[in-house]
C-alpha cells in the first residue's frame, strides 16, 4: 500500500492559513508536483525527513501560498508529517520507537520507516530530477552548511544557493544523500537551528533561488568561494554511557557537557577549551572511526582530571544540546582546525 498523498499544483486557498493547518491538511507523507515554465526538466526538494526540523516545510508553505510558478517542474516530498504533528508541534524527530528515517535509505526496507524511504526513492527514480536538495535543520543552534559525498562544480553550485560552507563526507549511514547521489546530483542543506528565524528565512530564500532559477547546475569555471570541510569524523557514545548538560559536573552521569556547547559549532576549539566533564577513560566512553575504519577517539578528545577537552585543535559542528539526539546519533562531527581531514 502506498503511503504518499500526491497533490498536483495546489491552489493557495487549499493549504490552510498557517503551517500547522498546512500539516493537518497533508495529514501524512505528501508529494507535491509543481508544473514549471519549462515542463521538460524537473528538480526535487525533500524535507521534513525529521519531524522536528520545520524550516523546509515553512519555506515550502510560503512558496505554495504565494501562487508562484517555478522555472521548471518541481517534485516536493514532505515526509515525516505524522511526527511533526505529534504535540507539541515540530518537537519529535520521529515517532516513539521508530527508526531515524534518514538512516533508512538502504535495504532492508522491512519496517514502516524503511517502506517510506523506499517509496521516496521510487518517486525520485520515476521523475528523474536533474538535482535533489534534502533540506534539514541542525539539532542545535548554529550556522548553515551543505553536505555532499564528493566535490564538483555541480555540487558547489547547488550548495551555494543556500550557504557558503560545504562538508564533503561519505559516511555510509544510509542517508538519502548517499543513496540518491548514484542517480542524480544530491546535496543535504542544513539551514541552521530549528528554532532560529534566520534559518526559516535562509530556507525560503534558498528555495526561491532553487525553484526560480533557469539553471542551477553550473558547468563553467565559476569559483563559488565555499569554505570546505573534508571527511569529518563522528564522535559517538558507547552503549550504556549516560549524558547530561549542566554548568558543573553531574555525579549521576558519566559525561556532563556544558550547556553552551553548541556555541562552538564551526568555531576553532583549542586544546585548552573545556567541553565538560567525564568519568572514565576516553575509549570506555566514546567511539569514533575514521574513513579507514580505525579508532579515532584519541585524535578527537582527551580527559584530564575529570575535564573533557579536544585532543588537538579541531573544528566541530553538528554539536547538539539535546541528549536524546546525542545518544541516538552523535555528539558532534570534527575536522582538523584548517578544515581538512584529521590525520592519523
Amino acid at each position: 500500500m502506498r503511503r504518499f498523498k500526491f497533490v498536483r499544483n495546489p491552489a493557495p486557498e487549499q493549504l490552510g492559513n498557517n503551517v500547522e493547518e498546512f500539516l493537518h491538511w497533508m495529514d501524512g507523507p505528501t508529494c507535491f508536483l509543481l508544473e514549471g515554465e519549462d515542463t521538460e526538466r524537473t528538480r526535487a526538494l525533500v524535507t521534513l525527513l525529521h519531524g522536528n526540523e520545520p524550516s523546509g516545510t515553512i519555506a515550502l508553505y510560503r512558496w505554495l501560498h504565494s501562487g508562484r510558478k517555478p522555472a521548471i517542474n518541481i517534485v516536493c516530498i514532505v515526509a515525516s508529517v505524522g511526527a511533526a504533528l505529534e504535540p507539541p508541534l515540530f518537537s519529535h524527530r520521529m515517532l516513539p520507537r521508530a527508526r531515524d528515517l534518514n538512516r533508512c535509505f538502504r535495504p532492508p526496507f522491512d519496517d514502516a520507516q524503511g517502506v517510506l524511504a523506499e517509496e521516496i526513492l521510487e518517486i525520485l527514480r520515476f521523475h528523474h530530477p536533474e538535482a535533489v536538495v534534502d533540506m534539514h535543520n541542525t539539532s542545535g543552534s548554529g550556522p548553515s552548511f551543505g553536505v555532499c559525498t564528493h566535490m564538483d562544480r555541480q555540487h558547489d553550485a547547488l550548495v551555494s544557493l543556500f550557504t557558503q560552507r560545504m562538508i564533503i563526507s561519505d559516511l555510509g549511514l544510509g542517508a538519502l544523500m548517499e543513496i540518491s547521489e548514484d542517480m542524480f546530483p544530491t546535496v543535504t542543506v542544513e539551514v541552521g537551528g530549528r528554532l532560529d528565524e534566520e534559518a526559516h528565512l535562509l530556507a525560503y530564500e534558498g528555495l526561491c533561488r532553487y525553484f526560480g532559477a533557469a539553471t542551477v547546475l553550473d558547468q563553467g569555471e565559476t569559483d563559488w568561494g565555499l569554505e570546505l570541510l573534508r571527511d569529518p569524523i563522528r564522535l559517538e557514545l558507547n552503549n550504556n554511557v549516560t549524558l547530561t548538560y549542566a554548568d558543573e559536573p553531574s555525579p549521576n552521569y558519566d559525561i556532563t557537557l556544558k550547556t553552551d556547547i553548541e556555541h562552538y559549532n564551526f568555531g576553532s576549539v583549542s586544546i585548552d577549551t573545556p567541553l565538560g566533564w567525564a568519568s572514565g577513560s576516553e575509549r570506555s566512553l566514546f567511539t569514533a572511526l575514521d574513513a579507514g575504519g580505525r579508532c579515532a577517539v584519541s585524535r578527537l578528545v582527551r580527559i584530564e582530571q575529570g575535564q573533557l577537552f579536544t585532543a588537538q585543535p579541531l573544528k566541530l559542528f553538528m554539536i547538539t544540546n539535546n541528549a536524546a539526539i546525542a545518544e541516538s546519533d552523535c555528539l558532534f562531527y570534527a575536522v582538523a582546525d584548517d578544515g581538512n581531514t584529521i590525520c592519523s
